[in-house]
């Protein structure tokens, strides 16, 4: 299926390509999945600007332009972009570090930091770093989340129990707590309690039931007819209605303060692309649409520029909210513009009542998000299928409860190097031997053997680096020691090997060589052209010559025997 693209005055645009085209008969349906959405996103939003450390009325702003700019130059017909736990709590992380004069500055670092975001998001597009994304691997991706959502839960408790607490991080927030329990407000916990009861119970009648609305709006009318506020229960307080002004964030704009922000902004990048590709991914395949992640990196680059200029916080590709979405019937951005509209009315309309919502029922939404975040799941098959991986997926959850969010990003980008470098350290080598029926088959190199009398062939699977070049050489010497009788030849099966460093070049030559003196030839199978052009490069083809070079095992099988015959 072709890009669906707007053409302008003989200019095509990648705009729209979410929306068009558009499909009469599902309208009412994307509609009705819009004000769905609505219901469920609206008081998801108001609890992520806990996590953020935000106003309340930012979560509402997060929908409102965001989304809609993500609808019109994004590709995606599914993607969902508003407020994430992930990139609130990235955001709460680095701004609690700072010196921070007071909540206009806060608010001001916040929408600068989702400028920066935007601006990277955009620059990742330009120069081909999309890969980055590929830095989080599956495993340290479900330890992260798990982490953030133990975090995001246990920042919350003192919150549902009605407990002021001081500090930042979750061991110095819980630590506060118990110094204050004298401040344990039951009232405050029975209101939590039902709203509990009351999401939770939605939740499992059906998915399509908007419990935590239901909540709110039943919280608000019980606080307004019982005045909540006189017996001693946290409200909100007044929200501002109307639009977000549209401005640059007021803060100064000094090196000091980008290179504070910049490798928060830089962690943000990386989990925008891990979660966004990932869903728009899925969801294309699910569906049969085509979609272009680098269209959809401009598009959420433009979504947090027009964040920044909207006084919000930073925005991301939500998973979740995309299953909302598409479980309530949407099939394009319509129904995420439908969402914007309800929200617009909101802001113009409605946001009187949200004075007298109790803080705790909030705590219990921001409770629900970080219970849902926790995949437990996720890793019972981790830990059944990859025990090692499972250690790194809970030591990337560990640091980010302990340690923070935005480090735990960074271990958790580590982590999955340090992974991908183990795997390619220690690569599961092997012999060829022949059969009795005459076929080829591997044999680990705990039994090593010939292929024929004097041919050892030799699998290296993985690419040559510094980090593996000594076990090349340990286990080529290991492998001729292992064998009784003399080796003539030794045949390196280059299939699996896409590259050679300057390290693994100087090995493998100085291993050509020592053979050479005990009168054993090296050879190789399968070289590709680019394999052979980084050996003439390290002068590995001055020791071997074109010849012992062969595409097919038959043909070097037939020069073997015919040298074999000769001598």
């Amino acid at each position: 299926m072709p890009d669906k693209t707007s053409h302008i005055r003989g200019f095509s645009l990648p705009v729209l390509q979410g929306i068009l085209p558009v499909v009469p008969t599902k309208l009412p349906m994307e509609i009705l999945a819009g004000v769905t959405f609505a219901c469920l996103a609206i008081p998801e939003v108001m609890g992520y600007t806990k996590i953020a450390g935000t106003p309340v009325v930012t979560g509402l702003y997060t929908i409102l332009i965001p989304m809609t700019l993500f609808a019109i130059f994004g590709s995606s017909r599914h993607l969902v972009v508003g407020a994430d736990s992930a990139t609130a709590a990235i955001t709460a992380s680095a701004l609690a570090a700072m010196a921070v004069s007071g909540p206009s500055e806060y608010m001001a670092l916040a929408s600068l930091l989702a400028l920066i975001a935007g601006v990277l998001l955009i620059a990742a597009r330009i120069v081909g770093l999309g890969f980055l994304a590929d830095f989080l691997s599956r495993t340290v991706l479900v330890g992260f989340l798990t982490g953030v959502g133990i975090q995001v839960s246990l920042g919350e408790l003192p919150g549902l129990f009605g407990i002021e607490t001081s500090g930042h991080g979750t061991i110095q927030k819980l630590s506060s707590a118990y110094q204050n329990l004298d401040q344990v407000s039951w009232a405050t916990f029975l209101i939590v309690a039902a709203v509990l009861v009351i999401v939770i119970g939605a939740k499992r009648l059906s998915p399509k039931i908007p419990g935590p609305l239901i909540a709110v709006i039943g919280a608000i009318g019980l606080s307004w007819y019982y005045d909540f506020e006189g017996s001693g229960i946290a409200l909100l307080g007044p929200v501002p209605s109307g639009l977000p002004s549209l401005s640059i964030p007021d803060v100064s704009w000094t090196w000091t303060t980008f290179k504070q922000l910049l490798p928060t902004a830089l962690a943000i990048l990386v989990v925008i692309l891990a979660q966004s590709a990932a869903t728009s991914r899925a969801y294309a395949v699910r569906y049969g649409d085509k979609f272009s992640e680098n269209t959809d990196l401009v598009g959420l680059g433009i979504a947090n520029i027009g964040a920044a200029l909207s006084a919000t916080f930073v925005v991301n590709g939500s998973p979740t909210k995309t299953e909302m979405v598409a479980g309530a019937g949407g099939q394009s951005q319509i129904a995420q513009l439908t969402t914007a509209l309800v929200v617009l009315l909101v802001l113009l309309f409605l946001t009187q009542p949200l004075a007298f919502l109790p803080n705790a029922v909030l705590s219990a939404v921001v409770f629900l998000i970080g219970l849902k975040l926790i995949d437990l799941q996720g890793l019972r098959v981790i830990l059944a299928q990859a025990p090692t991986e499972f250690w790194i997926a809970m030591g990337t959850a560990a640091i980010v409860v302990v340690i923070g969010v935005e480090q735990g990003i960074i271990v958790a980008m580590a982590l999955s190097l340090i992974d991908h470098t183990r795997k390619g350290y220690r690569p599961k080598n092997s012999v060829i031997i022949k059969a009795s029926d005459g076929e080829w088959l591997t044999q680990s190199l705990e039994r090593p053997g010939q292929f024929q009398p004097g041919l050892i062939i030799y699998r290296f699977s993985h690419g040559m680096y510094y980090a593996n070049a000594q076990r090349f050489s340990n286990e080529v010497t290991g492998v001729i020691a292992a064998t009784k009788d003399k080796t003539n030849w030794l045949c390196i099966d280059a299939s699996a090997i896409d590259d050679i460093d300057f390290t693994a070049g100087y090995a493998l030559k100085s291993i050509v060589q020592t053979l050479s003196t005990h009168g054993t030839k090296v050879v190789f199978l399968f070289a590709e052209p680019a394999l052979k052009a980084e050996l003439k490069r390290y002068g590995v083809t001055d020791l071997i010559p074109e010849s012992l070079f062969f595409t097919t095992g038959h043909e070097m099988i037939e020069a073997y025997e015919a040298e074999v015959a000769k001598s």
